[in-house]
């Protein structure tokens, strides 16, 4: 009898233990009243929740449907929350055959915002790899129980320390650079086992890298930003995730992902996608095809992943009140799945800014993302604004290229010739560098005069003009591989030999970075030079002609990248000066009292105002 007892005892701790529910996940974590669209999938991921059934008796909320995975992993419910439900933590009643437990989902009223969400041709963007930039909390430099604790910043691979906190500590060496927007490279999650610093292999799309900080100390950040007039854009990545996640390692459905026999990495042609011969295998290959070993792509006709990515953005939006989005491989994903989330993101948010990565090569490619319908495309994407390859191609092969018919200078009056093929050219975003590609200094083989030509066409230039970290003073080197370019910003860690924070540079870098503070101040003081409208003269003699004006001010930036003086006698200024000749060169701050005698030097750019 004692020994049947103990059997049944036995018998029930193991059943009590199996029908045991944990809960790992909740997304999304908390949602408003409010919305425009008043459906959410709240998806509940953890275990033992077989069959699970639940009610929800808040007024103004109702359950549309329930969703169980076949494996007890997860639950998801389709709810509809109605403008007057009521706000504060509201209980959902979980029930399986086996046990019983609630959850508190907090509902809140959506936030009222003073200010417009946004981004366009009046910012300039400062680009950031918060890992890279500065170490503000040296507390979080290791968090035991990832699964990447190494810390050396003797490794390009490695993680390095900075923090958002780092970033926070030199908000005003930002503002007084005269930027007026701030995008930081991925700040979720990213728990993976090996070069995690940078942040394009998500883990947890509702938690901040705890490296990096939390989220309280990222809605700190905006709103610094904020109170500073800095916008913030939020680098997101919709393509694919890191293997890590808890959304591949326990898929809800067997379609979540794009599932290959042998693994298959993508062929990088975007072309695939407007290409009237393109095969289908091509275009498979290109879309759904994985980006690495470790980042599997997310297969974007799965409605619990469509909508878990799109509520996602909608989420870190509306709780931590940022301005933009950069949408990383933006070319990857499902062009119809993109197109779905921005109308979503703009009819909650009908200003909100958004720019796609496209490293692709050809105006044509490029433009076909943007919005608008297009040749080959059925469908409007809604992207505001792309990132300019082509813009950036064009300028490195102008400062580095003799003029030919197309070649040299010709090639960036032919892709500003083209912006036709877009519906808002000054909303895509120019750059000299990125944290993919070479260090503008190093493309210009360390050449002071091409540098500074590089930087007075980016600022002014029709799109939004992008400052990657230390530029300003001068960091080179190739990006071969990329992590040679994502080097430390001297003066972001204590041990730092030189402080560029502190202003501690060399005559050559503060030349550098004096004329980064001179041209943004130029842009914040003059509207034409952010969003007056652009005309130009075909090169001549490898010397290129452009005016940037309104009804109140004009402005001519003169471009001669041959090795001796060039004739501006050669250019019809009269179109645009008329009877004057008086023009003022602004960064010289000189009169030049007869415009069509003066040479301008070899190898160099100037910026005039046409005095009226």
């Amino acid at each position: 009898m004692k020994q049947l007892l103990l059997l049944i005892i036995i018998v029930f701790s193991i059943n009590s233990t199996y029908c045991q529910i944990k809960i790992n996940n909740i997304a999304p974590p908390n949602w408003w009243t409010g919305m425009e669209n008043k459906h959410v999938q709240i998806l509940i991921h953890g275990d033992n929740l077989n069959n699970a059934a639940c009610t929800w008796k808040t007024p103004g909320v109702t359950i549309d449907s329930i969703y169980n995975d076949n494996k007890g992993n997860y639950l998801i419910i389709n709810v509809n929350i109605k403008e007057w439900a009521p706000t504060g933590n509201h209980i959902i009643h979980i029930k399986t055959k086996k046990d019983k437990f609630f959850i508190k989902y907090p509902i809140y009223s959506r936030k009222q915002r003073t200010t417009k969400y946004g981004l366009d041709s009046n910012d300039f963007v400062y680009l950031i790899m918060p890992d890279r930039f500065a170490n503000g909390d040296s507390n979080n430099d290791i968090i035991e129980g990832m699964n990447e604790i190494s810390l050396c910043r003797d490794s390009m691979f490695l993680r390095h320390g900075g923090d958002l906190q780092g970033i926070i500590n030199n908000l005003d060496y930002i503002k007084n650079l005269g930027m007026t927007a701030i995008w930081l490279t991925p700040v979720m999650e990213n728990n993976q086992e090996y070069e995690s610093y940078h942040g394009y292999a998500i883990t947890n799309h509702y938690k901040i890298d705890p490296r990096l900080g939390n989220i309280e100390l990222y809605k700190s950040f905006v709103n610094q930003c904020h109170n500073r007039d800095i916008k913030v854009v939020k680098d997101i990545v919709l393509n694919h995730i890191g293997n890590k996640h808890f959304l591949y390692i326990t898929p809800p459905d067997s379609n979540c992902f794009n599932y290959w026999a042998n693994f298959t990495r993508t062929n990088y042609r975007a072309t695939t996608l407007m290409d009237p011969y393109a095969t289908e295998s091509d275009k498979n290959i290109f879309q759904n095809a994985w980006f690495d070993t470790h980042m599997p792509d997310i297969n974007h006709n799965n409605e619990i992943m469509a909508n878990y990515l799109i509520q996602n953005c909608i989420w870190w939006i509306e709780e931590t009140q940022i301005d933009a989005f950069r949408i990383d491989t933006y070319a990857y994903s499902d062009q119809k799945f993109m197109a779905k989330l921005a109308e979503r993101i703009l009819i909650e948010y009908p200003n909100f800014g958004m720019f796609g990565e496209t490293w692709v090569h050809g105006q044509g490619i490029q433009s076909w993302f943007s919005s608008g319908i297009k040749p080959n495309k059925s469908i409007n994407s809604l992207l505001p604004g792309t990132t300019d390859f082509q813009w950036y191609y064009a300028l490195t092969e102008t400062l580095t290229t003799k003029q030919s018919w197309t070649g040299g200078v010709s090639r960036l009056y032919y892709t500003l010739a083209q912006d036709y093929l877009y519906e808002s050219p000054e909303n895509n975003v120019i750059f000299l560098d990125n944290h993919d590609l070479s260090r503008f200094y190093s493309i210009v083989n360390e050449d002071f005069e091409k540098f500074s030509s590089g930087l007075i066409l980016l600022s002014t230039m029709r799109g939004i003009p992008m400052l990657y970290y230390g530029t300003e003073i001068l960091m080179k080197n190739y990006a071969d591989p990329d992590g040679k370019v994502r080097e430390d910003f001297p003066g972001g860690w204590k041990k730092d030999k030189a402080n560029a924070f502190k202003n501690e540079l060399s005559l050559k870098q503060q030349e550098a970075l004096n004329l980064v503070k001179k041209l943004t101040k130029l842009r914040l003081q003059h509207n034409a030079l952010r969003t007056g409208k652009f005309k130009h003269f075909v090169p001549i003699n490898d010397m290129y002609v452009y005016f940037r004006y309104n009804d109140k001010e004009k402005f001519m930036v003169v471009l001669n990248t041959a090795d001796n003086t060039g004739d501006m006698s050669l250019f019809s200024l009269k179109e645009f000066l008329g009877n004057r000749t008086i023009v003022k060169d602004v960064l010289n701050n000189e009169i030049i009292n007869d415009i069509y005698s003066w040479q301008i030097p070899a190898n160099s750019c100037y910026l005039f105002e046409i005095m009226q």
